[in-house]
């Protein structure tokens, strides 16, 4: 199995809850390296360290949403500062982070943008995600993810490896 691979403690598990129009979390996106199914509603999914996941929460109640968020994380090495994310253990690096379905939507969007140019969101630059999360902060439209900011971002990427 490709957990085998990690130590337990370096990875970074995020619970998964589905209660159909109750709540609602998922990943949008990321590459888990293992699953355990808790029961017909609960999962929990691992990620290897320095893994891209989009989670998604959703809650509602008797008179409609409660809830509505999306985080996008990068997930820690062992010893790295984190933020902590509910039902996130033990937590992540925080590269976006917004509530309310209008912001969520226009998240949404903007992944849904970066996939159509055919690149997995997970390895797009973690900047990208920052740099949404700050527009939407102040109001503005964030730009678009390129082809060329991406083989930029792995140019980088190999630099520093």
């Amino acid at each position: 199995m490709i957990a085998a691979r990690f130590q337990q403690d370096t990875l970074t598990h995020i619970e998964l809850i589905w209660h159909e129009r109750q709540i609602e979390h998922w990943i949008r996106f990321g590459r888990d390296v293992a699953e355990k199914i808790l029961d017909r509603r609960r999962r929990i999914l691992s990620f290897a360290p320095d893994s891209i996941v989009a989670y998604v929460r959703w809650a509602s109640g008797d008179f409609g949403t409660i809830v509505s968020r999306i985080d996008i994380l990068r997930t820690v090495r062992r010893g790295e500062a984190f933020s902590t994310v509910p039902y996130v253990r033990p937590g992540g690096e925080i590269l976006l982070r917004v509530a309310g379905w209008p912001k969520v939507q226009r998240v949404l969007q903007s992944i849904d943008a970066v996939e159509q140019i055919g690149i997995d969101a997970a390895d797009a630059c973690p900047d990208h995600w920052r740099h949404i999360h700050n527009r939407l902060a102040v109001g503005e439209a964030p730009r678009p993810y390129s082809r060329e900011q991406h083989r930029a971002w792995m140019q980088r990427k190999k630099i520093d490896a």
